[in-house]
């Protein structure tokens, strides 16, 4: 009996080692597929940047035509050459647009004279309410340099895309009718290109964005020809 013991515990043993080594060896061709599943996809996606890393340029802005307060049709083409600070609200919204065009209009201010070198512009993201005149009217009550845009819900909709904003219309309340809309709340700098270069919060202080916004103004002036 005592010889058939130890020779079970011999056998479990060694089952245990053998165990032990498939778990092991598991465990490296796991990790050795990662690897190659990583070198894979970096062969793949060359110019996808590392952990802590931007690379290339955002896809945020195009091509976009709606209209202004005065009943014109305009395109980006129309504010090419001067930075923009493109922000997206609607004039129902009950806190974040108020707070974001308050921020933007303190902003221009700080600016002062420089202001004048970059473009303001609201765009609505709820056309059905937000004619032009009424956009135009809402904006200029926070500051009169200010751009308020709307148009077509088509039209709209291509603004939204172009700028890769979130917008969302809610139902509407069963006492009152009303209805709102959900909808991201960045401010986006573009250069005079057009390009993309940054955003903002509604929450963003205002001395921060006067100054990023004086230094992609001060990018995009001219020197003057000899």
């Amino acid at each position: 009996m005592t010889s058939n013991n130890a020779q079970d515990e011999k056998g479990v043993a060694t089952s245990a080692r053998s165990s032990s080594r498939r778990v092991i060896l598991l465990a490296l061709l796991i990790g050795l597929a990662a690897g190659v599943l990583t070198v894979a996809l970096v062969n793949i996606i060359p110019n996808a940047p590392s952990v802590g890393q931007t690379t290339g340029k955002a896809a945020i802005g195009g091509p976009f035509t709606l209209t202004d307060g005065a009943g014109r049709h305009v395109t980006e083409k129309d504010f090419a050459g001067k930075p923009m600070l493109v922000f997206f609200g609607f004039t129902h919204c009950p806190d974040v647009c108020p707070a974001g065009l308050q921020v933007m209009a303190a902003a221009l201010d700080q600016l002062g004279d420089k202001a004048a070198g970059m473009t303001p512009i609201f765009i609505t993201v709820d056309p059905e309410r937000d004619t032009p005149e009424v956009v135009d009217k809402y904006v200029k009550s926070f500051h009169p340099a200010i751009v308020g845009l709307s148009g077509t819900p088509d039209e709209v909709a291509g603004a939204i895309r172009a700028y890769r904003v979130y917008a969302k219309k809610q139902p509407a309340d069963a006492s009152s009718g009303q209805y709102s809309v959900d909808h991201s709340t960045f401010m986006y700098v573009m250069d005079a290109k057009g390009e993309y270069v940054t955003h903002f919060t509604h929450m963003t202080d205002a001395d921060e964005i006067a100054k990023r916004m004086s230094e992609v103004i001060g990018t995009s002036v001219r020197p003057a020809q000899l």
